[in-house]
């Protein structure tokens, strides 16, 4: 009910609130109380900054590892796909990394792409190292979470990327963005550029980025079993019955793919129920870590979600499999898989150095010292724990901008937020 006077009361205060204080600055406000609701929900129109509905878009392939043979199941991955969205005359580029799950045109990585290209950037962006279309085609290990090994691959993939594209712009610097967890993928990049030298990135943008991977995930599991319609042992009959709102929603909208990002989208199209909010942001996550987890196992050779006697091809059910993958948490894999995988290379690997070696705490020297990156944050984030917010706050100093409300990329797109991403970038913001 609060959201609702709200919506309805705030847009009469900013026209008659604008006519009064002339063109002073309005202080930022953001419709939505709930962390919860503020992370699904989107922002009512009056909210928006304005950006272009279109901006030219070439969607081009890289063949990351020519040789490499692709698995029967995966045989519509046929390469990894990027997008370019180039400036007609010389000017900056900037590389956009995806959050958790999503592709190189998700929702928010095509808000993010309009917002750069306005403020004059030609714009590459790229799917997350833990999407399928990347693990098939670009991890060199198969085993994305390892933020340095998904570091090697995103830059791996950056070069090969602006070998694609150099011949189509004139380029007069680099930079980077990410959100979520590409958003701290993109500090682990920064840092392994600095011993590279190739992009020698003017600017660098965390938005909304993790602290701690582990903690994160842990958080999300916990907002997906906790809240559980019915208890956690209800999963199968209330994911089933999620799934098929879904079904009905994909057929209205054509095909789509089943990613937490369309799972929001799809939630938007029916009465929103508060108590549900928890437990599909942290189905969203769900969903997007099983299909990682799935892809990580199929490209190994199976053993963990399939058995390795089984044979995939491309008119197997994968339902039996998903429904595996779909019960096993972020925090599963890390113990029963990630974690064993990078010991037998590192025998003396413990759990909890390994935890803090998944968090930007491990490069916190370099966080310190680097002048050229910059993060936003929202003190409601819900992916973070307790103190994050504030460690966040004190290691980036005036490089942060913390905003009250917005929960997690809620406000991506909220005129504030886009300011003061793009003013950074740009150098306006020191």
């Amino acid at each position: 009910m609060r959201k609702m006077i709200l919506l309805l009361v705030l847009p009469l205060a900013l026209v008659f609130g604008g006519e009064a204080a002339g063109a002073a600055v309005q202080p930022y406000f953001y419709p939505f109380v709930s962390p919860y609701e503020a992370t699904v929900m989107d922002l009512p129109a009056v909210y928006l900054a304005e950006l272009p509905a279109e901006v030219p878009t070439k969607v081009f392939k890289l063949k990351v590892f020519p040789k490499r043979r692709t698995p029967d199941v995966f045989w519509y991955e046929d390469g990894l796909y990027c997008s370019l969205a180039p400036q007609p005359q010389r000017a900056p580029l900037i590389f956009v990394i995806a959050g958790t799950g999503s592709r190189f045109n998700s929702p928010i990585m095509l808000k993010l792409q309009r917002a750069y290209y306005q403020a004059g950037f030609h714009v590459v962006s790229i799917t997350s190292p833990t999407h399928m279309n990347f693990v098939v085609n670009a991890s060199e290990s198969f085993m994305p979470g390892d933020l340095r090994e998904d570091a090697r691959d995103l830059y791996r993939v950056m070069q090969q990327a602006w070998k694609k594209v150099r011949s189509e712009v004139e380029v007069s610097s680099f930079a980077l963005a990410g959100y979520s967890l590409g958003g701290t993928q993109a500090a682990f990049v920064s840092m392994l550029d600095e011993e590279k030298k190739l992009f020698d990135f003017r600017k660098v943008l965390l938005l909304n980025p993790p602290v701690s991977l582990f903690n994160s995930v842990s958080a999300l599991d916990r907002l997906l079993v906790e809240n559980i319609p019915g208890g956690e042992e209800n999963f199968n009959r209330w994911f089933q019955s999620v799934l098929l709102n879904v079904a009905a929603v994909s057929r209205e909208m054509g095909y789509v793919e089943l990613t937490g990002e369309f799972l929001y989208q799809a939630y938007k199209r029916q009465p929103p129920i508060e108590e549900n909010l928890k437990a599909l942001i942290g189905l969203s996550f769900r969903m997007d870590s099983a299909n990682m987890i799935f892809t990580a196992d199929v490209m190994n050779g199976g053993g963990y979600i399939l058995p390795t006697q089984v044979q995939l091809n491309n008119s197997t059910s994968l339902t039996p499999y998903a429904m595996v993958a779909f019960r096993t948490s972020f925090v599963d894999y890390f113990h029963e898989y990630l974690f064993p995988y990078l010991q037998r290379r590192e025998p003396d690997l413990t759990e909890p150095a390994l935890i803090e070696r998944l968090s930007l705490r491990s490069i916190e020297p370099y966080l310190r010292s680097a002048e050229k990156i910059g993060l936003v944050g929202n003190e409601d984030d819900v992916t973070l724990m307790p103190g994050e917010i504030e460690y966040l706050q004190e290691v980036f100093g005036d490089r942060a901008k913390i905003f009250p409300t917005g929960g997690h990329l809620g406000n991506v797109n909220h005129p504030d937020v886009v300011r003061f991403m793009t003013d950074f970038l740009t150098g306006k913001e020191q």
